[in-house]
C-alpha cells in the first residue's frame, strides 16, 4: 500500500528516512528515477541513507509504474520518492492507486516560481499540478510528517 508519494530533489535524506518512515510505519522506499537507476555512486549513497528495517528499491519510472500497477508493492507500507514534479506526474497519471502527492522540495531554478518554502515550479509544472488536481489527486506541501498539510488548489 502506498503511504506517501513525495517529490524531493534530494530523494532519500533525514526527512524521508526518519520522519516520514517512522510516522507512516513504512517498511519499503521506492526511489523512482530514470537518472538514479543508472548512477552507481548515487545508488550507493542512497543505500547508505536507508533506515534500518526498511527495504530500498531503485527503479526507473516505467518499471516503477509496472511494479505499482502489478500489485507487487501492495504487501509493503510504501513510500515512493521522485526527484521532480514531472516524474510524480507520470506516476500519478499511470497509477490509479496514487491519490496524493507531497511536495517536499524542488530545486530553485531560474525563471521558476516559488509556491512554498522550498518548492519552485515552472509554468509547465504548474499546468501538470492543475491537471492532477482536476483529476481529484491531492497535491500538498509539507516538509515533515508532523506539519500541517498545505493543500494546493488550482493555480
Amino acid at each position: 500500500m502506498i503511504k506517501l508519494v513525495r517529490v524531493d530533489h534530494r530523494l532519500l535524506h533525514g526527512q524521508v528516512a526518519f520522519s516520514w518512515t517512522n510516522s507512516l510505519n513504512a517498511n519499503c522506499i521506492l526511489v523512482a528515477s530514470d537518472k538514479v537507476v543508472n548512477d552507481e555512486i548515487w545508488k550507493t549513497t542512497l543505500k547508505l541513507g536507508k533506515p534500518n528495517g526498511s527495504k530500498l528499491v531503485i527503479k526507473n519510472i516505467n518499471d516503477s509504474i509496472e511494479a505499482i500497477n502489478s500489485g507487487v508493492t501492495d504487501k509493503y507500507n510504501l513510500i515512493v520518492v521522485v526527484s521532480n514534479i514531472d516524474d510524480a506526474y507520470l506516476l500519478a497519471k499511470a497509477c490509479k492507486e496514487i491519490r496524493s502527492i507531497n511536495l517536499g522540495g524542488t530545486k530553485n531554478i531560474e525563471n521558476y516560481t516559488q509556491i512554498g518554502k522550498q518548492i519552485f515550479v515552472s509554468q509547465d509544472q504548474i499546468n501538470k499540478i492543475n491537471e492532477l488536481i482536476e483529476l481529484g489527486i491531492e497535491v500538498e506541501i509539507r516538509q515533515l510528517a508532523n506539519e500541517t498539510k498545505q493543500i494546493l488548489n488550482k493555480m
